[in-house]
C-alpha cells in the first residue's frame, strides 16, 4: 500500500526542516541573491549614476545559528550621484521582515496540511509564535493577491491557485526535488521583495 496523505505531509515537513537546517542550501540562496544584486548594479540608477554597495544589516530569524552570518545583510546599493537607494530582489528576505522568506513560505504552507502537529513543531523550532503565523497567513490571503506579481503571474497557473489556499497550493505547483522546487518558488517570488506591498513590521 502507498503512503497516506498524512504520512506524505509529515515526510514533506521533515524535508522542509532539513532544508532550513542545511548550510549548503543557505549558501545557494546567498549566491542567488548576489547574482540578483549584480543585475541591479548592471542596470544602474535611473539618473545614470554609478551604484555603490550599501548593504542593510539584518538579524534574521528562522535559520540555524551557523547560517546567520550568511544572512547578516540585505544586499543594496546607493547612487553616487543622486544618493537614491536601489535594493535588489532577494530569495532570502521578504522586504524588511525579521524572518527569512524560507520560513514565511514553508510554515504557513504546511500548517494548513493534514499533519498540523508536525507543522506546529516546525514553527516552534523557528521560534514563530501563533500571532506571527497569523500575520503571515493574513499577508498570503489578503496582501499577496494584490501584488503586481500575483495579478500578472497568478493566472498562468493551470488549474488556477485559489487565494485561500496560498501558499501551500502554490508551493505544490513547483515540482521536482524539494530544494529545486523551493528555489524556483523563491526566485519567482523575488519581485515581491522590492514591491510596495510587503509584510507588516514585526512579521
Amino acid at each position: 500500500m502507498g503512503e497516506s496523505v498524512v504520512e506524505q505531509d509529515r515526510k514533506t515537513i521533515r524535508v522542509c526542516h532539513a532544508l532550513l537546517e542545511d548550510p549548503k542550501f543557505h549558501s545557494l540562496l546567498l549566491r542567488i541573491d548576489h547574482e540578483l544584486a549584480e543585475q541591479t548594479r548592471a542596470d544602474g540608477c535611473r539618473c545614470g549614476g554609478v551604484l555603490h554597495r550599501a548593504d542593510y544589516p539584518r538579524k534574521p530569524r528562522g535559520c540555524p545559528r551557523q547560517a546567520r552570518p550568511q544572512h547578516s545583510s540585505r544586499l543594496s546599493f546607493c547612487c553616487a550621484q543622486c544618493r537614491k537607494r536601489s535594493t535588489s530582489k532577494s530569495v532570502r528576505f521578504l522586504g524588511r521582515r525579521v524572518y527569512l522568506a524560507l520560513a514565511v513560505v514553508l510554515v504557513p504552507a504546511r500548517r494548513a496540511g493534514p499533519a498540523p502537529a508536525a507543522a506546529a513543531q516546525l514553527a516552534q523550532t523557528l521560534g514563530a509564535t501563533r500571532r506571527t503565523l497569523q500575520r503571515w497567513q493574513l499577508w498570503w490571503s489578503e496582501q499577496f493577491p494584490l501584488t503586481p506579481l500575483w495579478r500578472a503571474g497568478g493566472a498562468r497557473f493551470m488549474p488556477p491557485v485559489p487565494t485561500e489556499d496560498l501558499p501551500g497550493e502554490l508551493l505544490e505547483r513547483f515540482t521536482g526535488p524539494a530544494h529545486e522546487a523551493l528555489t524556483r518558488l523563491l526566485v519567482w517570488l523575488s519581485p515581491v521583495t522590492v514591491g510596495a506591498i510587503e509584510l507588516r513590521e514585526g512579521c
